[in-house]
C-alpha cells in the first residue's frame, strides 16, 4: 500500500513533550530538517508502490531521512538504525514529533526501498540536496555554470581475487547444491582442496612459485572432477534443478578456462559484475570495482552528479553522460568544463572544454584560477570514499553500484551543508552576544 503520512492530528500528547521544545533550534539538523523539501519526496515516491495490496509502506521522510543520515556520517544500514534509536536529532530530521524508544524499521527495509525507487529515486535524493544547498546558501545558483568532472573506482567488497581462492569457491558452491538437491560425488575433497590452497599460499609466500603453480594445478583438476561429475548427473534431473544449478556451473567452466591475458575476466564468484580497473595509483596498482563519474562545481565542491560506468568505458566517453545528469539535477546546463588529461579528444557542443596543463585559450586570471581548481576534485573524491561510502559498496550487482554512487553524493552534500549551517549559527550567536549579552532562546527566534 502507499507509505504512511506522518502528518499530526493537531492534539497536544499531555503524557509526552514534543522534540521540537526539547531540541535546540540552532543546531545543524534541526534547520537541516526546514530546508529540505519532503512533501517532494512523499508525492515523487508516492508512484512506486500500489494503492491496494500490501500492508502500508514505512513513511517516505523517514526511510529518505535514514539514507541521507547513513551516506552523512558513512553507517552501515543497522547502525544507522541503531543510532537513530538513541539521537533525539535524528529522530526529529526523520519526522518524528516525540521522542521514540523503539527502533522505526529493520535495517532490511532501507534494502527493499532502494530496490524499489531504483537509480531515479536516488537521483530525486540527490537533487533536493542540490536545492537545499542553494537555499542555506552553501552553494550558488551560478557555480553550476562552470563544473569539473573526474573519474574514481568504486571498489565492490571483495577480496583481492586470486586463482587459487577462487577455485575453491566454486567447489564450494558446486559441493554445497549438491548436497542441497541430494546429488551424490563421488569425491567433495573437503579436506583435500582446502589443504592444497593452504600450501599454495604457502609457496607463495616463500617465493617457490614451481611447487605454487604444483599445488594449484591439483587444485585445479579437482574442481573440473567435481565439475563434471555434477554435469554428467543432471542428465537425469529435471528441468527445475538443471535451471539451479545454471549459473554455478557457468561461472565454474568461465573460471577454469580463463587465461592470464584474457579480457573480461570473472573476479568474484558473488559479485560476477567486478572489472579490474588500472587508474596509475602507485600505492594501488589494480582496483576491482566499477567506474563511476564525479561532477562538482568548480568553485565550492558541491556534488551535482555520480553515475557508475559499468565496462570500464574511456574516460572522454562518459563526459557527456555526466554532464546531463548534472543538468537534469540542478536544471542548469554547464557552460565550463574542468577535466584532467584522461578526457583528451572530446569535444561537446555549446560546452568549453578545458584540460589540464592547457594553455591555449586560458588567458585571464579567472580562467587560470579555475584551472588550477580543477585539482580540488581529487580530494572532495578522498572525502567521498573516506568519510563516506562510496570506498567500498556492499551493494549487489550493477543496479546496486548505480544506486551507491548517487547516494555518497548526496551524503557528501550533506555533510557540506551542515557544516555550512554548523559556522553560521556559530557567527551568528557570537554576534547577538555582543550587542545582547547572551540572548534568551526567545530573543533568538525573534532575530532569527
Amino acid at each position: 500500500m502507499k507509505p504512511k503520512s506522518q502528518e499530526t492530528s493537531g492534539q497536544i500528547d499531555l503524557f509526552n513533550t514534543p522534540l521540537a521544545d526539547l531540541l535546540n533550534p540552532r543546531h545543524e539538523l534541526y534547520q537541516l530538517a526546514q530546508l529540505i523539501d519532503w512533501k517532494t519526496i512523499d508525492d515523487s515516491f508516492g508512484q512506486y508502490f500500489v494503492a491496494t495490496q500490501g500492508a502500508p509502506a514505512l513513511s517516505t521522510r523517514l526511510v529518505a531521512g535514514l539514507h541521507y543520515l547513513k551516506h552523512a556520517f558513512a553507517l552501515s544500514d543497522e547502525a544507522v538504525v541503531a543510532r537513530w534509536l538513541e539521537n533525539p536529532y535524528w529522530q526529529f530530521f526523520c519526522g518524528e514529533t516525540f521522542f521514540r524508544h523503539d527502533t522505526p524499521c529493520h535495517p532490511t527495509s532501507l534494502t527493499k526501498w532502494r530496490q524499489r525507487i531504483g537509480e531515479a529515486g536516488c537521483e530525486q535524493l540527490l537533487a533536493l540536496t542540490i536545492q537545499a544547498g542553494i537555499d542555506s546558501k552553501t552553494v550558488m545558483k551560478q557555480d553550476f555554470e562552470a563544473v569539473t568532472v573526474d573519474s574514481t573506482v568504486q571498489e565492490k567488497a571483495i577480496t583481492y581475487p586470486t586463482d587459487g581462492k577462487l577455485y575453491e569457491r566454486c567447489r564450494q558452491h558446486l559441493v554445497r547444491l549438491a548436497e542441497q538437491h541430494e546429488i551424490s560425488l563421488r569425491q567433495n575433497y573437503n579436506r583435500k582442496a582446502p589443504y592444497l590452497l593452504l600450501m599454495a599460499n604457502r609457496y607463495s609466500h616463500a617465493k617457490q612459485m614451481k611447487r605454487k603453480r604444483k599445488m594449484l594445478k591439483q587444485l585445479k583438476t579437482l574442481v573440473g572432477r567435481v565439475y563434471r561429475d555434477i554435469d554428467r548427473q543432471l542428465l537425469d534431473q529435471s528441468d527445475a534443478v538443471k535451471l539451479v544449478f545454471k549459473d554455478t556451473l557457468e561461472k565454474t567452466q568461465r573460471i577454469l578456462t580463463q587465461q592470464t591475458q584474457d579480457k573480461n575476466k570473472l573476479y568474484s564468484f558473488h559479485a560476477p559484475e567486478v572489472e579490474c580497473i588500472a587508474k596509475g595509483k602507485v600505492h594501488k596498482k589494480y582496483e576491482f570495482g566499477v567506474k563511476v563519474g564525479i561532477t562538482v562545481t568548480n568553485k565550492s565542491n558541491f556534488v551535482l552528479g555520480a553515475r557508475s560506468f559499468p565496462g570500464n568505458p574511456y574516460d572522454g566517453h562518459t563526459l557527456e553522460s555526466c554532464l546531463e545528469q548534472a543538468e537534469i539535477l540542478s536544471g542548469i546546463r554547464a557552460k565550463e568544463v574542468f577535466v584532467d588529461l584522461g578526457y583528451r579528444g572530446v569535444e561537446l557542443a555549446g560546452i568549453t572544454i578545458y584540460k589540464a596543463r592547457q594553455k591555449r585559450g586560458v588567458d585571464t586570471r579567472r580562467l587560470k584560477r579555475a584551472l588550477k581548481r580543477r585539482n580540488a576534485i581529487e580530494p572532495i573524491i578522498g572525502h567521498l570514499k573516506n568519510d563516506g561510502l562510496l570506498g567500498r559498496n556492499y551493494l549487489k550487482g550493477e543496479m546496486g553500484d548505480a544506486l551507491h554512487a548517487v547516494l555518497c553524493g548526496a551524503g557528501h552534500n550533506i555533510r557540506l551543508i551542515l557544516r555550512r549551517l554548523r559556522i553560521f549559527w556559530s557567527y551568528f550567536w557570537q554576534a547577538l552576544s555582543r550587542f545582547w549579552g547572551v540572548p534568551s532562546d526567545e530573543q533568538f527566534l525573534l532575530a532569527a
